[in-house]
């Protein structure tokens, strides 16, 4: 069993947001942003008539937010809601939701930065409809071209008496505000990140989580390494302090072109830790380590954010980008 060096020095290399400031040609296409607040329509003094004209006045939303229950008669499903959102423990919910997100002016602003920065390298880019919704923890995010969808009880703080049920630690303390946004993002560039669909590598896995890592930093630049994927400071700069000895246990045991999907699990699925390579090493380091290949690839090929999406080749990708693990 390996364990990691410990962190002894900040490393030069990570991905610094020292006076960053968002570029000025992303300022110039932000938009005012209207984010509906449907959880407003759905609780408190329902009839059966008014949940049936809320169903009926936001086709986009209700088609979004209930399809998935499997009920096709729209009065079945105005009846199934009235007694979902009429249970005390929901309106409860609903009220501790109100009493942290009664403004959500940042999320707003924070959306509208967002959008404009992919205006900006996509510039006929379609702005969703954006609304927020309280699901009794059953959805967390609905991202389409179209519609997102924001569960903001999921998002409610860390040590808050309301939280997802079944969610180990390690996943759920990426659901607060400070993830919201970097995760509609990387959730938005799965619509721009092409990828042979006959490739399935763990290299090609690895690459394709890169290249969304790279476009949530591309428009969000002053958002940090942490909150993109989901990291602890100390596990991004303990990766950082043995990049060599990881990339080393990939090439050791020729992983990159493994097509086991138990096997590339182990490196790039949700875990605590990547336990074949250390109890030290954070989960889902595949995807850190696909990152740092997708950023030397547009580093060292001089591309915009458009043609590195554009590009399906993750061999290609990995044989262009000259990565070599950085050392400390």
């Amino acid at each position: 069993m390996t364990v990691l060096l410990p962190i002894a020095i900040q490393i030069g290399c990570n991905r610094s947001n020292e006076e960053c400031e968002i570029p000025s040609g992303y300022k110039e296409n932000i938009a005012s942003l209207d984010i509906l607040r449907m959880e407003d329509l759905f609780f408190g003094d329902l009839s059966k008539d008014k949940m049936m004209s809320n169903l009926e006045s936001y086709p986009q939303f209700t088609t979004a937010m209930f399809a998935n229950m499997g009920i096709e008669n729209q009065d079945q499903l105005a009846d199934e809601l009235l007694l979902i959102h009429q249970d005390s423990g929901m309106v409860e919910l609903y009220q501790e939701v109100k009493a942290h997100f009664g403004d959500i002016s940042d999320i707003k602003n924070d959306l509208e930065i967002a959008f404009a920065g992919i205006k900006y390298h996509y510039p006929n880019y379609k702005v969703p409809a954006v609304y927020t919704f309280v699901s009794g923890f059953g959805s967390d995010l609905i991202v389409t071209e179209d519609v997102i969808v924001i569960g903001l009880d999921y998002f409610l703080p860390n040590d808050h008496k309301f939280q997802p049920v079944d969610l180990p630690y390690y996943i759920l303390k990426r659901y607060n505000k400070a993830h919201l946004v970097p995760t509609i993002v990387t959730a938005i560039s799965s619509q721009f990140n092409k990828t042979k669909l006959t490739d399935r590598s763990l290299l090609a896995e690895m690459i394709y989580y890169g290249k969304s890592y790279h476009f949530t930093k591309t428009i969000l630049p002053c958002t940090s390494d942490e909150l993109i994927i989901g990291y602890e400071t100390d596990e991004i700069l303990g990766s950082y302090a043995n990049e060599e000895m990881i990339w080393g246990h990939f090439i050791e045991n020729e992983l990159l072109f493994e097509t086991n999907p138990f096997e590339i699990r182990k490196y790039t699925g949700e875990a605590p830790f990547t336990d074949v390579i250390s109890p030290d090493a954070p989960g889902r380091i595949g995807r850190w380590i696909g990152w740092n290949i997708v950023d030397d690839y547009q580093s060292n090929n001089d591309l915009n954010l458009m043609e590195l999406m554009k590009q399906d080749d993750a061999r290609l990708i990995f044989k262009n980008s000259g990565y070599k693990p950085r050392r400390p």
